[in-house]
């Protein structure tokens, strides 16, 4: 199997739903609105995708919660031959952005990621667009507070179209101030002006999703020129309909313009994907063989936040097959 690295894989996206369902028995909480008749999440649109996502995190109450979450996802990770995993956390379900709680949650979550040895991990702590910029600040001193081998990066998701990026400036200096790598959420809905705005007053090194920069031949070429990687998820973007088809996805013209791009799965049990799944639909669609993803992996490692030990160990690895 190809060794494969994900760069864009939010925690509770990656739930389970019968994990979700499990914790809401448990919990005496009534959860059936959000799951169909199969017992898969029921979404209409993008922004009640963002509602059954929110509900499914109200069972996600203490750090032993997230702890078992963290094992069912890299257990999930390591059947797809997943090596090295970024997963975005938020403050925002894990103890509502309170320092002393957030220490709490994290230290569960990274005791239970040690104990999957299959997949290095690395939390990337995500600010939510939505909630607004006053909690990013918040979510941005959790995150600078416990930066470390652990915590190596801070980024931004939610409602892409709610506020500006100049809005969030100040969370992401804090967040740089502390050695953080940097990303955001940018040209899924808001076309490729978003992605400028990203660059320009984030100063990011990638940008989750990316994919309307290619209406952009200018952008294209700086996003290739300054080596901005792109944490591409076309199974997602084909669930949520910012894409028809994926033949009409534009990863492989990105690519080929020198574009940095990487394949993630996003929130796989919403869009019913998987990495091998992408893997298979990039192969029949657009012909890349194990070459390529070889070398999109090497992109990954390359973007990758972490020491440059764990960058070394996951390329020879990849070179390794």
């Amino acid at each position: 199997m190809i060794p494969k690295i994900e760069l864009h894989l939010h925690l509770e996206g990656a739930a389970p739903p019968a994990f979700i369902r499990g914790l809401a028995s448990e919990k005496g909480v009534d959860l059936s609105s959000i799951f169909d008749g199969q017992g898969r999440y029921a979404y209409r649109d993008f922004n009640d995708f963002l509602r059954v996502y929110e509900a499914a995190c109200t069972v996600l109450q203490t750090p032993e919660d997230f702890a078992r979450l963290i094992r069912a996802v890299l257990a999930q990770s390591a059947e797809e031959g997943v090596i090295y995993t970024e997963a975005f956390l938020s403050p925002d379900f894990c103890g509502g952005r309170d320092l002393g709680a957030w220490r709490d949650y994290l230290a569960a979550i990274q005791e239970a990621a040690s104990e999957v040895p299959e997949v290095e991990m690395r939390g990337v702590v995500t600010c939510i667009r939505h909630f607004g910029p006053d909690a990013a600040k918040e979510a941005a001193r959790c995150a600078a507070e416990t930066a470390g081998d652990f915590i190596t990066g801070f980024g931004i998701a939610g409602d892409e179209m709610a506020g500006h990026p100049r809005d969030f400036t100040y969370s992401f200096d804090m967040a740089r101030e502390a050695g953080l790598g940097l990303t955001a959420h940018a040209g899924e809905w808001g076309g490729p002006t978003s992605v400028r705005d990203a660059l320009d007053h984030l100063r990011v090194s990638r940008i989750g999703h990316g994919v309307h920069a290619i209406r952009d031949a200018g952008l294209v070429e700086r996003l290739a020129r300054d080596g901005i990687t792109l944490e591409v998820c076309p199974g997602s973007n084909i669930a949520l309909g910012v894409y028809g088809k994926w033949r009409d996805h534009p990863i492989d013209e990105l690519r080929a313009a020198g574009v940095p791009v990487t394949v993630s799965t996003d929130d796989p049990p919403f869009f019913h994907t998987t990495m091998r799944d992408e893997y298979a639909h990039l192969s029949d669609l657009f012909g890349w063989d194990d070459t390529m993803f070889a070398e999109i992996n090497r992109t990954a490692a390359r973007a990758a936040f972490c020491d440059e030990d764990t960058r070394a160990a996951l390329l020879k690895r990849i070179d390794a097959g």
